[in-house]
């Protein structure tokens, strides 16, 4: 990609000191300013013609921080339902411990769900050359690149979720203390110890997390937990260098205001490989994960498939002189 554009400079360039020779050299007389809205969120730029089949375009493209949510199922150890209630119902091992843990403490686990909310945060700066060799100039050829932050988007935690994962960090935090043999509480020579009967539930039931899929260098189960702040994080990565491929339209004339023009731009934006889901852990979904779970695992088999990302903007530009 880096090469294909390269040689649409250079032609631009040969092109430019042919018509020089010619005296038809014609560049920078006039500038023109575009609003578009689309895939790549609010787009500004503002272009100029560099001789008679070439146009250069650069601006910023920002896409609004807008939220969706998704959903991580929540478990302890393998989550297997093992037992039943008074009722003669399946329950799971997630359940028993958080009504457990609800006797010990007072707080509950309000389900085994956690939302987590997600946003872009896709800012890019973006440098094109629009070539113009067809006999309708309004039509366009476009190479060239678009330029941001490697990390394209994040997700977090509700706040509603809070108290379910300080109580999964409570619970772990049990867990380790059983199982190195350790007391709750040590002060001054005072000791508070779990009974036995409890510990050896605890024990046989494991950690608490949640199930994200297997690696794939050894197939365990990946338990996400949460991080010392009791959250969960996410960031999304590609390269920072986004090579771009398109066609276009200028634009079509507003009948009262003639330097108005309706356009529009097709194209794909190369990230470099598939994009890198990278959770609070460093844990990369994308490179050491298979069969991930839940709303998650369904983005990332879509990301997964398109290792680009499609441009369809419509654009209004206004030529300023």
């Amino acid at each position: 990609m880096k090469k294909l554009l390269l040689i649409t400079i250079c032609l631009f360039l040969i092109s430019n000191l042919l018509y020089a020779e010619k005296g038809k050299f014609e560049s920078f007389n006039h500038l023109d300013f575009s609003l578009a809205l689309g895939t790549t969120g609010i787009d500004v730029d503002v272009s100029m013609p560099v001789g008679d089949l070439f146009k250069v375009r650069t601006g910023v493209a920002f896409m609004p921080h807008f939220k969706y949510k998704m959903h991580f199922g929540m478990q302890v150890g393998d989550g297997n339902q093992t037992t039943t209630d008074e009722n003669g119902n399946p329950t799971t091992k997630f359940s028993r411990m958080s009504s457990l843990l609800k006797q010990a403490i007072g707080y509950d686990m309000k389900d085994d769900v956690v939302d987590v909310t997600g946003t872009p945060t896709m800012t890019q700066y973006k440098l094109l050359i629009d070539v113009t060799p067809f006999k309708n100039k309004n039509w366009q050829l476009t190479a060239g690149f678009y330029l941001g932050k490697s990390k394209i988007g994040k997700a977090y935690n509700t706040t509603y979720e809070m108290p379910t994962l300080v109580m999964v960090n409570m619970y772990n935090n049990i867990y380790d203390c059983l199982d190195s043999d350790q007391p709750f509480i040590s002060y001054r020579g005072i000791t508070i110890d779990c009974p036995d009967n409890i510990k050896r539930i605890i024990l046989a039931y494991g950690r608490m997390g949640i199930n994200m899929g297997e690696f794939k260098e050894d197939g365990n189960t990946y338990m996400l937990e949460p991080d010392n702040d009791c959250m969960v994080k996410a960031s999304a990565y590609v390269n920072a260098f986004r090579p771009y491929l398109g066609f276009g339209y200028s634009g079509v004339p507003f009948q009262k205001a003639e330097r108005l023009k309706l356009g529009c731009d097709c194209g794909l934006l190369f990230w470099g490989g598939r994009p890198d889901i990278v959770m609070h852990d460093g844990v990369s979904l994308s490179k050491d994960v298979t069969n991930v779970r839940g709303q998650v695992g369904d983005y990332l088999n879509i990301i997964n498939r398109f290792p680009v990302y499609p441009v369809l903007n419509i654009k209004l530009t206004y030529n300023i002189f």
